[in-house]
């Protein structure tokens, strides 16, 4: 079986709705065959929920697949030797991190569909790129975390990448990052960093310092990290105000994404909503039936990606709270579903979900 990348042709944000409906269903469809066919873990999960692949009609029935359940398996749909690329998930030493195996085909996708949704915020210029971290993290280039996968992965849409942290220590490097600013004085300047990082290495050490830097002309991407913040009472709007008030930045979109679908990510427009792009959707469901929750109804997360071959990832249940805005009437003006995401599931929830798929995919 083959599968085409037309997929990588349709414009980011400007499907409509029946016509977006379509076109992935269709691929998802056709994924969830492919995945059948290639990886017996798969095959097994949906064996015992008797799926039947070919009376798929639309999204709500493309079966969904735990992303905790990469934390169990070595899922991968591909032989090993065309394996040449594993990502990890973030996590501390104690936890198991999920393993994500990408042949070539796939990890290409995923750049070329990254670009062109970055692109639609930021232009086609490569700006001058400060990065909240350091350079060690991106080190293995064969094995990476998320946070150095997500670095690479946006590093494409800079130039003259700097590094605000000077090493293990997370020591904020005030004279590499004045000369930095130096060098690009007239120029707008591309910001990028994990949530949490920017917060506490950025924001709260600037303040600690009593220190601030002024960027005003800056775009500022950032992502993951935000049960910590949500902790420590620190919303969106104080995140935002906080960061403005230390650097000036005006210019600050958020992004939902998971190394699980690296390159389906869910970019922030100007009026705080996520927006699901063309090739990538979401679907809510409630957690006590799994059926699709309607507008402004919170639940559980699924995210469907029309791009993971080398592995069954084109269809997975977050462990996310999230709810759905609307599809094609956000006042930004992009076509797509808009949403907002409210946490995680508390831990119980988590592993009496994860508990029961694992006895399922362990079936003949």
């Amino acid at each position: 079986m083959v599968l085409d990348l037309s997929y990588l042709d349709w414009p980011v944000y400007q499907l409509s709705k029946s016509r977006k409906q379509q076109l992935l269903t269709n691929r998802l469809k056709a994924l969830t065959q492919y995945h059948s066919d290639h990886c017996k873990e798969y095959a097994s999960f949906l064996k015992a929920y008797s799926v039947d692949v070919g009376s798929i009609a639309s999204l709500e029935e493309i079966p969904f697949f735990p992303v905790r359940l990469f934390k169990n398996y070595a899922l991968r749909s591909v032989p090993e030797r065309e394996v040449f690329k594993v990502l990890t998930s973030s996590g501390t030493t104690e936890q198991t991190l999920s393993r994500i195996y990408l042949d070539r085909t796939t990890a290409t996708a995923q750049t070329k569909v990254l670009v062109r949704i970055m692109q639609s915020f930021l232009g086609k210029m490569r700006m001058p790129m400060l990065i909240v971290d350091h350079p060690g993290v991106i080190r293995n280039r064969h094995s990476f975390s998320a946070r150095g996968a997500g670095i690479l992965g946006v590093s494409n849409f800079g130039r003259n990448h700097t590094y605000v942290l000077k090493d293990e220590s997370m020591e904020l490097d005030m004279e590499l990052i004045e000369t930095f600013l130096d060098r690009h004085r007239n120029e707008k300047i591309f910001v990028f960093g994990f949530t949490f990082m920017v917060w506490k290495y950025l924001v709260q050490r600037l303040e600690h310092m009593g220190k601030s830097i002024t960027i005003p002309d800056a775009i500022l991407f950032h992502s993951g990290g935000w049960k910590k913040l949500h902790d420590e009472a620190v919303d969106n709007q104080t995140f935002k105000n906080c960061l403005q008030r230390v650097t000036g930045i005006q210019s600050v979109h958020d992004f939902y994404g998971m190394v699980e679908q690296v390159g389906s990510i869910y970019m922030e427009c100007e009026h705080g909503f996520l927006h699901a792009p063309s090739c990538s959707d979401i679907l809510i469901r409630d957690p006590r039936n799994w059926s699709v929750c309607g507008d402004n109804q919170p639940g559980v997360v699924q995210v469907l990606s029309a791009i993971p071959t080398s592995y069954p990832g084109h269809s997975l249940l977050t462990e996310d709270i999230g709810t759905l805005h609307g599809e094609d009437d956000c006042a930004c003006g992009r076509s797509g579903k808009y949403f907002t995401i409210q946490g995680r599931l508390k831990r119980a929830e988590l592993r009496g979900c994860s508990n029961t798929h694992v006895a399922d995919l362990q079936q003949p």
